[in-house]
């Protein structure tokens, strides 16, 4: 057994099943403080796994995401040992980050021009409002079936013998191709709370307050 993943890297997988499947609900159900503050701790997280891209452990490198549609296809016919994601599942994540980010951005300058605005609306034009309204309501299905597809390729997996879930879990694979470099993942929650604190400071007193029912 070989660790692929460090401890930042698991969490934040499992924080974006959960903030993901809030963000929806709360959306559909009409819980805008919820979806709001939902909405900034995304943000924080997603900013926070970009910089962990950089300086964290090898399998958490953006570098190791990008491949040549040659290996990408290969690791669709072939199965092939890897370490971390393989190609065709880097594709899954480079998609997947484009898509929330576009999400999340687009939350931040959407308006209903009556009562509800994101915090950058004020900084942009009223034809960018109307562009991220758009985004941030057509976007939304692209992720969902994004995610569809991403649960349907664990379950293939699996059926291969690959339990890419407790790998999620654990952090510990069997198949691994080598070795990586590991790093903890401390500094990267220090610097996710401090992103979310900032946010939410700068953001999210309203809707957090509304929440916790203060004031």
């Amino acid at each position: 057994m070989v660790k692929v993943w460090d401890g930042f890297i698991r969490g934040f997988h499992w924080l974006l099943v959960i903030g993901i499947a809030v963000l929806y609900i709360s959306g559909d159900e009409g819980w805008l403080d919820l979806h709001f503050v939902t909405g900034y701790m995304l943000l924080a997280l997603m900013i926070t796994r970009i910089i962990w891209g950089v300086f964290g452990s090898s399998t958490a490198r953006l570098s190791s995401l990008f491949h040549s549609p040659k290996a990408v296809i290969s690791a669709l016919l072939k199965d092939q040992p890897a370490t971390g994601h393989n190609p065709a599942g880097s594709v899954m994540i480079l998609v997947f980050f484009t898509l929330i980010f576009i999400q999340l951005l687009s939350g931040l300058m959407s308006s209903d021009d009556i009562l509800v605005e994101g915090p950058l609306v004020q900084y942009v034009s009223y034809a960018w409002v109307e562009l991220a309204n758009d985004l941030h309501r057509d976007n939304i299905d692209l992720l969902l079936l994004a995610i569809g597809l991403h649960i349907l390729a664990i379950v293939l997996y699996r059926i291969k013998g690959k339990k890419l879930v407790k790998t999620l879990v654990t952090g510990y694979s069997p198949n691994a191709a080598d070795k990586p470099h590991m790093r903890s993942g401390k500094f990267a929650y220090m610097l996710f709370i401090v992103l979310a604190t900032a946010f939410l400071f700068l953001w999210g007193q309203e809707p957090l307050m509304t929440l916790l029912n203060i004031g």
